[in-house]
């Protein structure tokens, strides 16, 4: 019967999934295993903590959301990772790694104190996830504890999204060649914990009964199950890139994208319907044929960050250090006091886990080191956890940093040419979007770009667009004059800090606008503002961005018409700050801008 339970719920995912997208690979991977851990365990009086939730799934089925999945990571649909208010058997919203060790440490104390220590806790953890530092932070407590009933459950796949890396990954594959090891000294023998395994993890009866033996045991134990991501699933096993980790709308047969994906991240396709991934991709491999002393770095993530082609090219300058954004930065600032130049590529959502290391260890010591974030503002249907909206607030604290935001992707080779060229660190941030179309400037002005400029006579609004919300503001520019108001479209380019030209154009418009995908606390726009107030600029800003919020999931279209980052939204805010009261006279310039022609322009310097 549980065999044949397992193949269903496998024919639902396949079929579910590929309807809708989501994380196929990992779940079909770990229906056995969650199936057993329910049986052996009474959650939610048993605390089931997964790490990283994409691989709850199955968890949710089991739990009564079977109808949910039609809406899998829709609007007001189920979510692709636990969900405290989806069900209580859900504990942790949990979709940044390896944090569940930790949860799990502090569950067990606080259950110590209230004296329920017959209730267990069990963490499932891949082993991608244990290359995080902070896994290794929860361990060192767990196993010092040795009279509280914490269950680690080590699911090796022997992968995150490509194979694991490090010293960790080779010591668990000479745990699974040693057979059933639980009497061998081991790395987790040694920080206190007992060792179970390694077990077959697609075999219901064999993991229950290790499961069973762990629960009994008044102490922290490590379970080690071996497990094969995208199991029963032809395509994802086949697949040696990432087995199907994380999918789109797919042929459920083949696996492959119903609709032909245009340049994929990864790939050296010429279609002209590039995702900003492909492009970035492209552009590095460019500049280190040139520059032999770049080299990049990424955490876990070769392929999503598009880092999959320089690792073809030169394999010998590309590090992945697994998920462990910390060292990733740090061992960067290293290479780059040693004279080269590191490209760290990370999704926006988890470099603010290494602020610390950009803040003390990067730019406290001027270092040539260049960040580009992937996935930068709404991503879309992975909700709360994974926009890009944090990354312009939370950096903008860094002196000397400067950020960068391409339109284009003529303009994202040629920010990566200037950030590589400068000799400190700096930061491009990207969506997870198709690339924009071209937008020719007309002229740049001491380094910003200009879109759009109505009649000089008519210099009412200035716009200033980060990034490829530069399309919105030109349509926006076009309906203003609909109605009779004339506007300048920018596009700074190095966003942060502020240019010192921009507060000057700001002085010679009646209003400026703002537009950007982050929080508007904090962000670029509150930069434009104080930098217009330090010196003495008195044109009212109105700044549009994402409100202060953890946002749902929706598809990321859909989220920027409701924040109001759209061309309607730009028009009706300026129609609606012109009907306010008059502020202060700004100081006025009626001279036409003095820009010049477009040109390699340096960003200013930071003092």
């Amino acid at each position: 019967m549980l065999p044949q339970l397992a193949g269903e719920i496998r024919a639902f995912l396949v079929e579910r999934v590929c309807a809708v997208g989501g994380h196929l690979g990992p779940n079909l991977g770990v229906v056995e295993l969650t199936l057993a851990l329910h049986r052996v365990f009474d959650s939610p009086r048993d605390a089931l903590v997964f790490d990283t939730g994409h691989q709850a799934y199955v968890h949710k089925l089991l739990t009564g959301r079977q109808k949910g999945f039609v809406g899998l990571r829709q609007e007001d649909g189920l979510s692709g990772y636990p969900s405290r208010s989806e069900s209580e058997h859900d504990l942790v919203a949990n979709s940044h790694a390896s944090t569940a060790l930790s949860y799990a440490d502090g569950l067990a104390k606080a259950r110590q104190l209230a004296g329920e220590q017959d209730r267990c806790v069990v963490a499932v953890i891949g082993d991608g996830a244990m290359t995080g530092g902070l896994a290794w932070e929860g361990l060192n407590n767990i196993g010092a504890a040795r009279e509280r009933r914490v269950v680690v459950v080590l699911n090796d796949n022997g992968r995150s999204y490509a194979p694991t890396t490090g010293a960790l990954s080779t010591h668990l594959r000479t745990l699974q060649k040693g057979g059933r090891a639980q009497t061998y000294r081991n790395v987790f023998t040694d920080l206190g914990f007992a060792y179970v395994g390694p077990v077959d993890g697609h075999n219901i009866a064999e993991l229950e009964q290790e499961l069973h033996r762990a629960r009994q045991m008044d102490r922290p134990v490590v379970v080690h199950v071996k497990t094969v991501k995208g199991k029963g699933y032809g395509p994802a096993e086949q697949d040696e890139a990432d087995h199907l980790h994380a999918v789109g709308v797919v042929d459920p047969v083949t696996g492959r994208a119903a609709v032909a994906a245009l340049g994929t991240a990864g790939t050296s396709s010429p279609s002209p319907a590039r995702s900003w991934t492909s492009v970035f991709a492209g552009a590095l491999v460019e500049v280190a044929v040139r520059r032999p002393e770049v080299v990049a770095v990424t955490a876990s993530m070769l392929r999503p960050t598009g880092l999959g082609i320089m690792a073809e090219r030169f394999p010998e300058r590309v590090f992945d250090v697994g998920i462990a954004e910390q060292h990733a930065v740090t061992s960067a600032a290293g290479m780059a006091m040693a004279g080269l130049h590191p490209v760290v590529a990370i999704y926006a959502t988890f470099l603010n886990r290494a602020l610390d290391q950009v803040l003390m260890d990067v730019a406290l010591h001027r270092l040539p080191v260049t960040f580009v974030l992937d996935r930068a503002g709404i991503t879309g249907p992975d909700g709360a956890s994974h926009h890009g909206m944090w990354d312009l607030s939370v950096f903008s604290t860094v002196p000397g940093l400067q950020i960068a935001a391409p339109r284009d992707p003529v303009q994202l080779t040629e920010l990566l040419d200037e950030a590589i060229a400068l000799d400190g660190p700096t930061m491009l941030r990207i969506p997870k979007a198709t690339a924009s179309p071209g937008m020719e400037a007309l002229a740049r002005m001491d380094g910003i770009d200009i879109l759009h400029r109505s009649s000089a006579r008519s210099l009412d609004v200035l716009i200033v667009a980060l990034g490829p919300l530069a399309a919105q503001a030109l349509k926006a520019a076009r309906e203003l004059e609909e109605f009779g108001i004339g506007s300048t479209v920018t596009d700074p380019r190095w966003i942060l800090p502020v240019n010192p030209a921009l507060p000057a154009l700001a002085a010679r418009h009646r209003l400026v606008v703002s537009v950007e995908d982050n929080l508007r606390q904090g962000g670029a726009g509150t930069a434009l503002l104080e930098a217009c107030q330090d010196t003495g600029v008195t044109t009212p800003v109105v700044r549009l961005g994402l409100p202060h919020a953890f946002i749902e999931h929706a598809p990321r279209q859909q989220l920027l018409e409701r924040y109001g980052l759209t061309a309607e939204a730009i028009t009706n805010a300026v129609l609606v700050a012109r009907s306010a009261p008059a502020p202060p006279s700004p100081m006025w310039a009626s001279a036409p801008l003095a820009a010049r022609a477009p040109s390699a322009a340096t960003p200013p310097k930071t003092t």
